[in-house]
């Protein structure tokens, strides 16, 4: 049973890496696995594919796969919403966080970071929708909260992160994807070290390439529907 499972996610990865390969048409395209409830042995499996960069939405879940990966590299995203009580753990325990919304999380994840570690690298999370449910700041909070975070060593500013509204009009998807290049080409203005627009996931990732993505998240297309 498990060798089977195996084949599978060898064969979904291939094909996911394919797609986004033909996607980007040659411009480099991260693959960002979500493994959120996925258990560590999918990821370890995953791993030695080749995939590198791991997308987890909740830190608790996060640290107890961390603990039990140890002896595995790994490049660990916190791809959810962040409260400030977990400011510390995402600092010590991460190497991207892609949900910066609001600047009273700035200091405290500088401060936490630990000096024997790169500097965190930072997404700001944009409500490109506008969506009153959803996370993330307002375009024309972007300029602000960049350059406060640029300003803390501790900290790298990498870039844009946006998870668009569920729409079955492909129109409607672009749309908001253009919407998001254009805030990041804004961005890369001001600070030209940004190189990363984190947009697009299992439904929808190739369109995101074509409109720009440098970094798509996946999930249920490598590991299949969630229980």
């Amino acid at each position: 049973m498990q060798e089977q499972s195996s084949k599978s996610l060898e064969a979904a990865w291939l094909s996911v890496t394919q797609r986004a390969n033909s996607a980007a048409a040659g411009r480099p395209v991260r693959i960002l696995a979500v493994s959120k409830t996925r258990p560590a042995a999918l990821i370890r499996s995953l791993v030695a594919l080749g995939q590198q960069a791991f997308g987890e939405n909740y830190v608790q879940e996060a640290l107890g796969k961390q603990a039990e990966l140890g002896d595995t590299a790994i490049e660990w995203h916190m791809i959810g919403p962040l409260q400030s009580n977990k400011c510390k753990d995402v600092a010590e325990h991460f190497d991207w966080l892609q949900t910066v919304d609001r600047a009273r999380l700035i200091e405290p994840l500088a401060r936490f970071r630990p000096a024997h570690l790169p500097p965190l690298n930072v997404l700001v999370q944009v409500n490109i929708d506008d969506e009153p449910s959803k996370a993330g700041c307002q375009p024309g909070q972007i300029a602000g909260l960049a350059d406060s975070i640029a300003a803390h060593p501790r900290l790298r500013l990498r870039g844009l992160m946006a998870i668009p509204a569920p729409a079955a009009d492909v129109g409607i998807r672009r749309a908001a994807f253009v919407r998001m290049r254009t805030c990041f080409e804004r961005l890369r203005d001001s600070h030209r070290d940004v190189d990363t627009l984190s947009i697009g996931m299992s439904d929808d990732f190739e369109l995101a390439i074509t409109e720009g993505a440098t970094m798509v998240r996946v999930g249920s297309l490598l590991f299949g529907p969630r229980a």
